[in-house]
């Protein structure tokens, strides 16, 4: 097994760097957000670069656009239904103060907010107000036991030096079966990753951009959803595009044998899942299959069976209390990143972790099993420069969304793509078969 931190190739001299000064007031924060956005989508057009030339092919120059990324990070902001903006967090989503300090939430699932309302002992019909007049009564770190043995997702807000980082960023193990034939781009002029197939098992955020990424560079992507717990249709607007969609019932029979059929024929599985869930499922990896993972807590081994959300790592590892804004308060209301950077940076580490691992097959075609957790871009995050927050938020101009009917979303963070492929297909629209 090796391990190693996934780090970004800023002195690739093909490629140029954002305005940094610019996108730190894009993105103000106390930690330099600025700075762990362009060496994520760095790192993923440095991986393409490495791709293109193991294939056998060139290197390509990439102009990154503080603009771009800033829009790419904040897209659940910029999106839009018939022109108006879009809640994306649900009413018992946030942060509530408990007798002895501060709890996150997150409960935009419905199952999640039925868990919250059972750990607290409230019934399904409580409000905002219910629910925070009830945790005052409380404490955090009681709230955050009770919440995890009913599958809910409630958190205590912590210090910094309360938590113990996961060792790295990426991981990634090679793994001793072969395939016979790595696929090559059919030609320069096609996207880098013409022909290859991804099978999409991933939700929310992080997994969906990272899938969304090789998307962007021409690979097939199938994405995957439970018929009876999709995504959040929305959620699924602002990361779904370039990908096509459909149902599966991984824990039926019929649904095993479909999910089967594809990996046969697949060269990256993605998934969102917490560790062993996939071999718990009796999925068949075949040889020399990329099987890529992102959570949420790394290798922390106390807290790898839990559920986990970018709002919830940032309260755990310590960001939320970097974030909060002066107060004469003697326990200031914790704040929160500018945008859910811990979820797009994994992304971006993840998809460049998928695009190395397909390039060293060329030499080597054996499988590959990659990693990314929440907590470790956090981590590094927190490792980081603190920068003085700007006063000024610039805002993004209205040339980096497109609206294709009803729905308006952000461009692409490469400014060498003016959009995706195709917008998100509806949940389910496709047939459960390759192109």
């Amino acid at each position: 097994m090796t391990r190693f931190e996934s780090l970004a190739h800023t002195d690739d001299p093909l490629v140029g760097m954002p305005d940094m000064a610019r996108l730190r007031r894009l993105l103000p924060s106390n930690l330099d957000v600025a700075g762990l956005a362009s060496r994520s989508v760095a790192d993923f057009v440095g991986s393409v670069n490495e791709y293109l030339v193991a294939s056998g092919g060139s290197p390509r120059n990439w102009a990154l656009d503080a603009d771009r990324i800033a829009a790419a990070y904040g897209s659940d902001r910029l999106l839009r239904l018939h022109g108006e903006p879009v809640q994306m967090f649900a009413e018992l989503s946030g942060f509530f103060r408990t007798r002895d300090g501060w709890i996150r939430t997150h409960a935009n699932y419905p199952h999640h907010r039925l868990g919250l309302c059972l750990a607290t002992g409230l019934d399904d019909t409580a409000t905002a107000a219910d629910f925070a007049a009830r945790v005052a009564t409380l404490d955090a770190r009681a709230i955050e036991e009770a919440a995890w043995r009913v599958g809910a997702l409630a958190v205590r807000v912590r210090e910094p030096a309360e938590w113990e980082p996961p060792a790295g960023v990426v991981h990634d193990e090679t793994l001793g079966a072969s395939r016979a034939t790595p696929r090559r781009p059919p030609s320069e002029s096609d996207p880098p990753l013409a022909g290859i197939r991804v099978l999409d098992l991933t939700r929310v955020i992080a997994g969906p951009v990272a899938t969304r990424s090789l998307a962007l560079l021409g690979a097939d992507v199938l994405r995957v959803d439970p018929p009876a717990m999709p995504e959040i249709a929305l959620q699924h607007v602002d990361t779904g595009q370039g990908k096509r969609s459909t149902f599966i019932d991984g824990a039926s029979l019929s649904g095993r044998a479909t999910l089967d059929v594809l990996l046969a024929e697949a060269d990256v599985l993605v998934s969102g899942y917490r560790p062993g869930a996939i071999e718990a499922l009796g999925l068949k990896l075949p040889p020399g299959i990329v099987h890529a993972t992102v959570n949420a807590w790394g290798d922390v081994d106390t807290w790898s069976e839990r559920r986990g959300f970018d709002s919830l790592v940032q309260a755990v590892t310590g960001i939320s209390r970097m974030e909060s804004q002066p107060s004469e308060s003697d326990d200031p209301r914790p704040g929160a990143l500018p945008v859910q950077a811990l979820d797009h940076s994994a992304g971006y580490r993840l998809a460049a972790a998928v695009v190395r691992a397909l390039g060293s097959q060329f030499e080597s075609p054996v499988g590959h099993r990659v990693s990314v957790s929440l907590a470790g871009v956090a981590a590094e995050l927190l490792a980081g420069d603190h920068v003085t927050r700007s006063t000024e938020r610039i805002p993004l101009p209205d040339s980096l969304v497109v609206t294709h009917g009803e729905y308006t979303t952000a461009r692409p963070a490469l400014a060498e793509f003016a959009d995706y492929a195709f917008p998100a297909h509806p949940l389910g629209a496709d047939p459960a078969t390759w192109e």
